[in-house]
């Protein structure tokens, strides 16, 4: 496991922090080293060896060249903080209290998958494939994607920050349009999340537009290590905000999106089967008369040449479509798959969707 003297070190926030809004004074942060993974010993027994007995929640984010199943993986950023706090596991579907007392020190962690390759991501594999391990992550989409197709790893477990952000405005009673997806740097930015500006991002995004091949160099700079600690170092104080938020019902729901947007575009010839099962409705809420409708994913093929009548002129055809049903539907776009359309949602809005979109195929 990684030792000695760190080189890089970052402020996470403590997870007893009271309120929403973070900050600047140190005592709301705790100072914590930034180790450089190449080889799979600089990682915790812990996390390599998923155990009942040694439950974690980590911060989880992916970085690469234009991330998805073609654009290179470079960099596999954790934080990994012992702090009392709840674990939520969407498969075993327990929302518990913890007070951690693992050997493992408080750190982020830079799995780098240039230096280290295949080897050491399959080491990774099964921490990031157990159900001991809940993964925090924001928009798992395109992340799992790459986990996947790169390197056989199926993203399991995982609280998605966009999905829960969504299902406590609902909660709350304030409704989003459909297209109103939460970045990270707006989740971090408000108030009950954090309240911090993210400035650097943007700077990061500058760099990317003139180098989109800015993640794979190495050693890397000062600047990619303090920009890949930045997308985990507040994940883990969002999500035990989140978890106050939301109620018994709201978790079953991030609990089967989750699953859901983990898979949405690992479209492969055997329709999943390759995957774990859907997490399944706890007997508590059935014994509350609680049956949400089946929540499902779909992929549509799209016919050569009809992919602008779905989207249509500048998107206004997909964003009749989203506001006439209560569903996800994603595009694989410039990234792929080029020529599918991805519906999530309960069965009887997905099957809607289905029915518009196939009209708009019809040649006319």
């Amino acid at each position: 496991m990684a030792s000695g003297s760190p080189l890089h070190q970052t402020l996470v926030p403590l997870l007893t922090s009271p309120g929403g809004s973070l900050s600047d004074d140190d005592a709301q942060f705790l100072l914590v080293p930034i180790h450089i993974v190449t080889h799979a010993s600089q990682l915790p027994p812990e996390f390599l060896n998923p155990s009942v007995d040694s439950q974690l929640v980590i911060g989880l984010d992916c970085e690469g060249v234009d991330l998805c199943r073609n654009g290179a993986l470079c960099v596999m950023q954790m934080t990994l903080i012992q702090q009392s706090g709840i674990v939520f596991s969407t498969y075993r579907y327990k929302l518990t209290m913890f007070n951690s007392k693992l050997a493992f020190p408080d750190a982020v962690y830079l799995v780098d998958a240039v230096e280290g390759g295949k080897a050491l991501m399959e080491a990774c594999k099964p921490a990031i494939e157990s159900t001991y391990i809940t993964k925090v992550i924001h928009d798992c989409k395109r992340d799992s994607e790459a986990l996947y197709f790169q390197f056989g790893i199926k993203l399991h477990n995982v609280v998605d920050t966009q999905i829960a952000y969504s299902l406590i405005e609902e909660q709350e009673g304030r409704k989003r349009s459909p297209d109103d997806y939460i970045s990270f740097v707006g989740l971090l930015a408000d108030p009950r999340y954090g309240g911090k500006s993210y400035l650097e991002k943007e700077e990061v995004r500058v760099l990317l537009r003139q180098d989109p091949a800015f993640w794979t160099y190495r050693p890397m700079s000062e600047m990619m290590i303090r920009a890949a600690a930045d997308d985990v170092r507040f994940l883990l104080y969002i999500y035990h905000k989140m978890m106050e938020k939301l109620n018994q019902r709201s978790l079953w729901h991030l609990a089967v999106r989750g699953s859901l947007y983990c898979r949405c575009f690992c479209i492969n010839d055997i329709d999943f089967a390759d995957w774990p099962p859907l997490p399944t409705l706890p007997d508590f809420l059935a014994a509350e008369g609680y049956v949400p409708e089946e929540e499902i994913l779909s992929v549509l093929n799209v016919p050569p040449g009809k992919m602008g009548r779905v989207i249509g002129k500048r998107g206004a055809s997909i964003r009749s479509v989203k506001q006439s049903c209560n569903a996800e539907i994603l595009i694989g776009g410039a990234k792929g798959p080029p020529d599918k359309v991805f519906i999530i949602g309960p069965v009887m809005e997905v099957r809607k969707a289905e029915a518009i979109l196939r009209g708009r195929m019809i040649d006319l």
